[in-house]
C-alpha cells in the first residue's frame, strides 16, 4: 500500500516549542536511542516511519508497517521532583487521546494506564512505554492510523481508520499530539509536577474508561485481582476495591469486564 511520508518540514514548524525533531525511515527502538543519546536536550523528539523492535508496556513488541501510523518517542529531562514522573505517561495518553479526536474525529478513550481504544468495539489502537533514565524520561508511542485488518494481524488490535476514522494526514496528526504534549508537560511543570493543581488528573479521569468499573488486573508479579477501579492516587496508580480493602495498583494489566455503571 502506497502511504505518503511525514512532512519534515511542516512538522517543525508546527511544533517549535520542541527543540528537536528528528524523522528516520527505520530505527530498531525509539525509545532505546533516546536513551541512549546522553546529549539530547529536553523536549526532544525521535519519529520512525518504520520500528523494527519497538515495545510496548510488560516487555510486549510493537509492529507497524511503514507509514501505517506513528512511531515515535520525546525526551523530557523534568524539573519537577522524581515522585511525580509517573503522573507523564498517563500525561502523554490524554494528549494521545485528545488530538485523535479533534484531528481523525475517532470515538476514543483511555484504559489504565495509557491504552488508547475505540470505544465501540473497545479493541487497541494505541499503546505508550515510559522508561527512565537519570534526569531524563523517554515516552514512547505506538498508533495505528490507516494499518489494516490484514496488517495488524490481532484481533483484540485497531486502527483509527478502522474506527470510524476519515482519511488521517499523519503530520497533522502527529503535530496536533506533540503540541497537547507540549501544552500539558508546561501546565504539569508549573505546577511542580500536582496533577490536581494543574488539572491533569480531572483530564485523565475524565478520559479513562477503567474507573467505576469491574476490571481483572495482572499485576507484575501475576497476581490476577478482580475488584471494581475506583480511583486513582496522588501518583496517579489505579486504586481497585478488592476482598473488602482497596489495592493501590502501579503496573499491571488490565481486562475490562463489563461496562461502567
Amino acid at each position: 500500500m502506497d502511504r505518503a511520508a511525514l512532512d519534515v518540514a511542516a512538522l517543525r514548524k508546527r511544533c517549535r516549542g520542541w527543540s528537536r525533531i528528528t524523522v528516520v525511515d527505520e530505527a530498531g527502538s525509539t525509545n532505546e536511542e533516546l536513551l541512549a543519546d546522553v546529549d539530547a536536550p529536553d523536549r526532544s523528539v525521535l519519529v520512525a516511519e518504520y520500528q523494527a523492535v519497538g515495545r510496548g508496556r510488560l516487555a510486549r513488541s510493537w509492529v507497524s508497517p511503514p507509514r501505517a501510523g506513528l512511531t515515535f518517542s520525546v525526551l523530557l529531562r523534568p524539573a519537577p521532583p522524581i515522585d511525580t514522573w509517573g503522573w507523564l505517561s498517563l500525561l502523554a495518553g490524554v494528549a494521545v487521546m485528545d488530538a485523535s479526536r479533534h484531528v481523525a474525529g475517532a470515538d476514543v478513550t483511555l484504559k489504565w494506564p495509557n491504552d488508547l481504544l475505540c470505544r465501540r468495539s473497545g479493541k487497541k489502537l494505541a499503546g505508550i512505554l515510559a522508561q527512565s533514565s537519570g534526569a531524563a524520561v523517554v515516552i514512547g508511542v505506538g498508533l495505528n492510523v490507516s494499518t489494516t485488518a490484514d496488517e495488524l494481524g490481532l484481533d483484540t488490535a485497531t486502527s483509527l481508520e478502522r474506527c470510524g476514522a476519515g482519511p488521517v494526514e499523519r503530520t497533522v496528526l502527529l503535530a496536533a499530539v506533540l503540541g497537547r504534549l507540549g501544552a500539558r508537560v508546561t501546565e504539569w511543570s508549573d505546577a511542580a509536577g500536582d496533577a490536581e493543581v494543574c488539572g491533569l488528573a480531572e483530564a485523565y479521569r475524565d478520559a479513562c474508561s477503567t474507573l467505576g468499573r469491574e476490571v481483572a488486573v495482572t499485576t507484575t508479579r501475576g497476581e490476577r485481582l478482580v475488584g471494581t477501579a475506583v480511583d486513582l492516587d496522588s501518583g496517579g496508580r489505579l486504586r481497585l476495591a478488592v476482598g473488602g480493602g482497596v489495592r493501590v495498583i502501579g503496573a499491571g494489566d488490565v481486562e475490562h469486564l463489563r461496562p461502567a455503571g
